[in-house]
């Protein structure tokens, strides 16, 4: 049986952060960790929809307001469920995320901010992030693919179906 030192003794902290330690090297031309970095920025980008939707969630003021409201409860719980995933995905092949929500967010790029409380204006900016994000997994959803990740590939082609219809239900509200 393996012996863990206990993190909590004051003795052992220093064991336990070298023990930690990720002592992995990669090499510049290596496309599984160019391809795990594309995943963190997924999980970061994911991270960033949940909170933007959940904050919609919270401050939506219309006349539509219930199912809109009810709309983005389900996007944000959603979104929670496919960071996980993603972040499962990572895990599997022996890669690590970032340890706090800094390396994550650094990871995050092109994501457009909410400016405005105005109804209209955040659904919008939501909409526009889905959107974008869509995209962009296709072209992740291609790596999978060359790195021969078809499990990844598969859940990465279900996150553009998601991203695309969650936004299409968001431009169907915003039209007249």
């Amino acid at each position: 049986m393996a012996h863990f030192p206990d993190p909590f003794a004051d003795n052992n902290k220093e064991a336990v952060a070298q023990e930690v330690q990720p002592t992995v090297k990669y090499k510049k031309d290596d496309k599984t960790a160019k391809f795990v970095s594309e995943l963190t920025r997924v999980c970061a980008t994911l991270d960033h929809l949940r909170i933007q939707s959940h904050l919609i969630h919270l401050n939506y003021e219309a006349s539509n307001f219930l199912g809109v409201h009810k709309f983005l409860k389900k996007q944000y719980e959603a979104h929670a469920e496919q960071f996980d995933r993603v972040g499962e995905y990572i895990r599997s092949m022996d890669y690590l995320l970032p340890m706090c929500e800094k390396g994550l967010k650094s990871a995050s790029k092109g994501v457009k901010h909410v400016e405005s409380y105005e109804p209209s204006n955040m659904l919008l900016t939501y909409y526009t992030n889905l959107e974008n994000f869509a995209v962009n997994l296709k072209g992740i959803r291609k790596q999978a693919e060359r790195i021969d990740a078809p499990d990844i590939e598969n859940y990465i082609a279900e996150l553009v179906g998601e991203m695309f219809l969650a936004a299409w239900k968001i431009k169907s509200m915003l039209r007249n």
